[in-house]
């Protein structure tokens, strides 16, 4: 008897499964590819994961050659992620966000609250 997978959320994202054979081709078609939203609807760094874990499972069977060949197209992905950075970076100008500053705005929002509900009482 088989069972149904249960998810413990709901996932509304279109597949993220790469067409069959699309790491036997050239190293730019390869990451043209990961960086379409087609293959990887999330973005393009979803597209490196997806090579990287290809590489990390399929590369122990692999040439040399045809490891090169990947790794010439994790290269160029990669290339496409940094640009894509600069220019989302270049579109907003502006302070980075930085978390040790929200963290202590909640801390002190917290403690607030604590003094306000014990003089209350």
């Amino acid at each position: 008897m088989t069972t149904k997978k249960k998810w413990s959320a709901k996932v509304d994202t279109d597949s993220t499964h790469p067409d069959e054979g699309l790491f036997n081709q050239s190293a730019p078609a390869i990451a043209r590819a990961l960086a379409s939203k087609k293959v990887s609807p999330k973005g393009p760094a979803s597209g490196m994961r997806m090579l990287n874990f290809y590489i990390n499972r399929a590369g122990k069977n692999l040439s040399k050659e045809r490891h090169a060949e990947l790794e010439k197209a994790k290269d160029r992905l990669s290339a496409i992620i940094a640009k894509q950075k600069a220019e989302i970076a270049k579109d907003k100008p502006g302070k980075p966000h930085t978390s040790a500053k929200s963290a202590t705005k909640k801390a002190a929002r917290k403690t607030a609250a604590k003094k306000s509900s014990t003089k209350s009482k």
